[in-house]
């Protein structure tokens, strides 16, 4: 298992991978087909994913196992699967990734609150201590628990990685413009909020992914940074918001322009760069070319 936060420390910025979902559609996925499915069915297609984000110069790259967790594998009657789609999700990636690539397992929400009782503290916990030890046995070298916006939740999951394995933890929140230009998630968690709570939770490296463009995550960069004094931060961020055209749904920030934009992000403070929805390995290609490595 490899350190993150050593490789982090050497200076240099690190380039993520770009979204996953948007490639899998492309390779076939339905709507209202479960993702996590494919690592045991259709395991080359998903391994081509990864291995496309590895060849367009990717530092790291992620596993299939964003809503992995049993919670949300129940509503496709596969909770009792989740070890197994997890641990294969892993697998896949440090086969594309080889040994010299970081691999982080990714965990995403469960959609359950607990303010709202619709699920208990050790029934989440549980739920994220099955996905990090199934990628440990996989292979992977870090976790990043992302997409997140409830504080409650980010501890959980934080907490289950680093009471049972020995995973450097990232995590990165969802952030949403508001009228009076500040940025919080849908229950209105700040950037300086999750920074404060996540760090206190053992987070390794904080950051925000998903919900905006490149140039809106500029300003969220800065926020964190303010907050975080010397914690590495992750960014993953959209291209740009979805439009719809016809039947299709398409983001607008091609990798030429978002090539234009990550000088600014590293300037405001980010460390890892890569992509959420809408982006593609010409996109991170683009970001490697910009950062001129």
């Amino acid at each position: 298992m490899k350190s993150l936060l050593d490789a982090l420390r050497s200076g240099k910025t690190l380039v993520s991978d770009g979204a996953w979902g948007t490639m899998l559609y492309e390779k076939g996925l339905k709507a209202g087909e479960c993702p996590e499915l494919w690592n045991a069915t259709n395991p080359d297609k998903v391994r081509e994913v990864a291995a496309a984000y590895i060849e367009a110069g990717s530092d790291m790259i992620e596993t299939n196992s964003f809503g992995g967790n049993r919670l949300k594998l129940a509503q496709y009657n596969l909770a009792d699967r989740a070890f197994e789609l997890n641990e294969a999700a892993a697998r896949i990636s440090r086969e594309a990734a080889g040994e010299d690539r970081f691999v982080l397992g990714s965990i995403g929400p469960t959609g359950k609150f607990l303010m709202m009782g619709d699920v208990t503290e050790q029934e989440l916990y549980d739920s994220f201590k099955e996905q990090a030890l199934a990628f440990e046995k996989g292979g992977a070298d870090a976790v990043v628990v992302e997409t997140f916006y409830a504080i409650d939740e980010a501890e959980t999951a934080i907490k289950a990685i680093k009471e049972n394995t020995d995973f450097e933890v990232a995590c990165t929140f969802t952030f949403e413009p508001q009228q009076d230009g500040s940025f919080k998630t849908m229950t209105g968690v700040s950037p300086e909020d999750m920074v404060r709570a996540t760090l206190a939770a053992g987070a390794d490296v904080v950051g925000t992914n998903c919900g905006n463009g490149f140039e809106k995550m500029v300003e969220i960069i800065a926020s964190i940074r303010a907050a975080a004094g010397d914690t590495p931060i992750l960014v993953h961020a959209n291209a740009g918001m979805p439009q719809a055209e016809g039947d299709r749904v398409v983001y607008p920030e091609t990798p030429e322009f978002v090539a234009k934009v990550v000088p600014k992000m590293v300037e405001a403070g980010a460390n890892v760069v890569g992509g959420c929805c809408g982006t593609t390995p010409a996109h991170v290609k683009a970001l490697k070319a910009a950062l001129g490595r």
